[in-house]
């Protein structure tokens, strides 16, 4: 097993576990990280739990000032790297440039 294979096994998928990652790493001002796997229950990806698969993601960061929109969701997506690794399948992101 490799060192990413073993990390992404210590992670638990949950809006709670993301939200930390996303605050240690990005410092926010606004955060809100929502669970929306259940309204995916039958679709690809779906764990079969309803749960750690499909989230939605608001954000500002002042990591995001001068950022386009597509650099701001590369620094969510590689914050959460190893959360896919782990079985998030699917991530809405919507950024809000910090003020």
């Amino acid at each position: 097993m490799n060192t990413a294979q073993t990390k992404a096994l210590s992670v638990q998928v949950t809006a709670q576990t993301i939200d930390a990652r996303l605050r240690d790493l990005l410092q926010p001002r606004e955060l809100l990280v929502i669970d929306e796997s259940q309204q995916h229950a039958g679709h690809a990806g779906s764990n079969g739990s309803g749960f750690g698969t499909h989230f939605r993601v608001h954000i500002a960061s002042p990591l995001f000032d001068g950022k386009s929109r597509v650099a701001a969701h590369r620094l969510v997506y590689d914050s959460l790297r190893d959360f896919f690794d782990a079985g998030l399948h699917a991530l809405a992101i919507e950024v809000k440039q910090s003020s």
